[in-house]
């Protein structure tokens, strides 16, 4: 079964703001939550750890490590 996030929890896990997750998301530079009702959406936690790895790898490629 699936874990998700809320955005509160995202915000608070990478230390973004809102406004900066949707534009990122708006940018191809965020997953895209998915929704869970009329008025809610959320984050697979499985996409943010892959993306998270994502990120990783390239600061460690930018850095030359």
């Amino acid at each position: 079964m699936p874990f998700y996030l809320r955005r509160p929890a995202v915000s608070e896990r990478y230390g973004l703001p809102a406004s900066t997750l949707y534009d990122w998301i708006a940018k191809g530079q965020f997953p895209r939550p998915v929704r869970l009702g009329a008025r809610a959406v959320a984050w697979s936690v499985a996409e943010l750890e892959v993306w998270e790895r994502g990120r990783r790898t390239d600061s460690e490629a930018t850095s030359g490590r």
